[in-house]
């Protein structure tokens, strides 16, 4: 598939699968707006930067990845994902711990998303600190996205609970925050050198 085809198509899987997420959601439709509200803000940006400004194969699948995980918490909501209990089962856990994948993924992706606009528009090439910048600015963001989940839960505490998805569990910010440093570590120990293939192929274009 050609490299203007596979945006695309990633694209046009992500709008069906939004169309998806949207119909009929189990729980409000606020709670369906603050889960999606990621993708809303990171769709017209890709768009507006697709000519400009093209990113690799792999940034793009993992954004599609990342909002169709988004997507899918915010149908359900995080605490009720069909998946999260059958991990329960298969697992023994005593919670649905779908929203713990979002906040992996809330490191894996942004880990990627994040080396790549380093390498592309800074100094600053492949080495430790392109590594340790890729991780804190990811933890940065999860951080910001745990205080925009209080200042939710501040303004509307009834229709903002679902959103939370801490389902009691005390420690459930700070382990939000771990599985975040967790995908950010590994997105980079598993995937760096495949995203230089990326970056080099982008820069032959």
């Amino acid at each position: 598939m050609s490299f203007e085809k596979y945006p695309l198509v990633l694209l046009f899987l992500v709008l069906i699968f939004a169309g998806w997420s949207g119909f009929s959601p189990q729980d409000t439709r606020f709670t369906w707006i603050l889960e999606v509200f990621p993708v809303v803000i990171a769709l017209p940006i890709l768009l507006l930067t697709y000519k400009k400004f093209p990113l690799t194969y792999l940034c793009y699948t993992l954004i599609a990845i990342h909002a169709v995980i988004l997507m899918l918490g915010a149908h359900y909501s995080y605490a009720k994902v069909p998946l999260g209990f059958w991990m329960e089962d298969w697992f023994g856990w005593t919670r649905n711990n779908y929203d713990k994948i979002g906040h992996l993924m809330q490191g894996f992706g942004p880990a990627i998303y994040v080396r790549e606009l380093l390498v592309r528009t800074s100094p600053l090439k492949q080495g430790k600190w392109l590594a340790f910048l890729s991780v804190a600015v990811s933890l940065g963001f999860s951080a910001l996205y745990e205080i925009i989940e209080w200042a939710a839960s501040l303004s509307n505490p009834t229709d903002t609970e679902a959103f939370l998805g801490t389902q009691g569990y005390i420690w459930d910010t700070q382990t939000d925050m771990f599985c975040c440093l967790i995908g950010s570590i590994l997105a980079l120990l598993l995937l760096s050198k495949l995203h230089d293939k990326g970056l080099s192929e982008v820069r032959k274009r």
